[in-house]
């Protein structure tokens, strides 16, 4: 009886015939060429096995490399917002072509499920989003690289595509990837009406699930009803930018400071990484004038951010980890007290739960008076993210 074995090898097949009855068979003759047995058969080239993959990189030093996934229209907009501030692993996917058109991002970013779009129905689209999961993560594995850290998913919480599809985003990252996948959304408009109104509760009870089940962290929640109300009387080009610029703004501001070092007080990487792993999370920036500089001022202005800000409210005093970044002035550093920072750290201690960690960072700079940032984690989702009574027509609440 006999065995035959195929070898590949670069540039060449070997075939190898063992004959199991003939013990004694000569080893030179075990040994058949290609010739031998009749068949010509061209040679083969071998991958290299020192091909590299090809890496992407960011145009900016930070903590993280993030990978920035838009779904849907509001998705990409902010996916855009994320490109423009350096970001390069940012892909977006929408199943309407319209939409996908005006974002302007490399054309091979982005990739169309054509289906006419979803209709604002999620269901829709996470039928669409399922039927298409290979071709998905085949997007994303040649668009994104390999060599990043975290996944951000951008959606709009009351669309078609944005609501259904990012939970089937969150599942294929999952499936095939070990990083941690995070989320930002946002909440619709009163003027959007009561389906929007519906996705966005839809959207909102599957998301905080998925927090709670460490799936998803961070949650970073927008209100597009809260800018209008901070910001009236904003153009329709302005109040797009307003709303995505605000809050990627400071998550790139907390990602790039955290990778540089300071002469006072560093918030570092780990730092940053307790925070984006605490859940649901706020943002709040605020500046301060050189001559409000005193323990008062500051307290104040920190407890003013937290409010004054366009991220769906959660209530504060829930969180149970924050940090808070000051960047001073030069010449500031020189005047300020340092029980004027310290108070301003302290006040952050008081807003929280009792046992909670506060990260710290002073940082210098040549603009003129004190910035101060702030990040608030661990909270617990705000009740207006289920319930629209106070926004949509009253029979649709009941």
């Amino acid at each position: 009886m006999y065995y035959t074995h195929i070898f590949f090898e670069k540039e060449m097949f070997s075939v190898i015939i063992y004959d199991m009855d003939e013990e004694n068979s000569n080893s030179n003759e075990e040994f058949s060429s290609i010739d031998d047995i009749g068949i010509d058969l061209p040679d083969i080239p071998m991958p290299d096995e020192n091909a590299q993959t090809r890496e992407i990189e960011d145009e900016f030093e930070g903590a993280y490399k993030f990978a920035i996934i838009g779904v849907g229209q509001g998705g990409s907009r902010m996916a855009e917002t994320f490109w423009n501030l350096g970001y390069r692993r940012v892909c977006v996917i929408n199943t309407a072509k319209q939409d996908l058109k005006f974002i302007n991002i490399p054309e091979d970013r982005k990739l169309l499920l054509d289906h006419g779009g979803a209709g604002k129905n999620p269901e829709t689209a996470e039928k669409i989003f399922q039927d298409n999961a290979e071709e998905i993560w085949d997007f994303f594995h040649g668009k994104l690289g390999t060599t990043y850290d975290r996944v951000l998913v951008c959606a709009g919480a009351g669309g078609g595509t944005g609501a259904g599809g990012a939970p089937v985003v969150f599942k294929i990252v999952k499936d095939n990837t070990s990083a941690s996948v995070g989320f930002i959304s946002a909440l619709p408009t009163k003027a959007e009406g009561n389906q929007v109104a519906k996705n966005a509760k839809r959207t909102m009870q599957k998301v905080v699930e998925y927090t709670k089940d460490g799936i998803l962290s961070p949650l970073i929640v927008l209100n597009n009803e809260k800018i209008k109300e901070l910001y009236p009387g904003l153009s329709i080009n302005k109040f797009w930018t307003t709303a995505n610029s605000s809050v990627c703004s400071l998550f790139h501001l907390f990602n790039k400071i955290s990778s540089q070092d300071s002469s006072y007080t560093t918030f570092d990487k780990a730092d940053l990484d307790s925070v984006l792993n605490s859940g649901i999370i706020t943002f709040g920036a605020t500046p301060i004038k050189a001559e409000q500089a005193n323990d008062t001022d500051i307290s104040k202005a920190i407890r003013n951010n937290l409010k004054k800000n366009i991220l769906a409210g959660a209530d504060i005093s829930t969180g149970n980890i924050a940090a808070c970044v000051m960047v001073v002035n030069n010449k500031l550093m020189d005047e300020v007290p340092q029980e004027a920072l310290e108070h301003g750290f302290e006040q952050l201690n008081r807003l929280l739960v009792k046992d909670n960690t506060v990260h710290r960072g002073i940082y210098t700079s040549n603009k003129p008076g004190i910035a101060v940032y702030t990040v608030i984690g661990g909270l617990e989702p705000a009740k207006d993210w289920f319930d629209f009574a106070q926004w949509v027509p009253r029979e649709y609440a009941q």
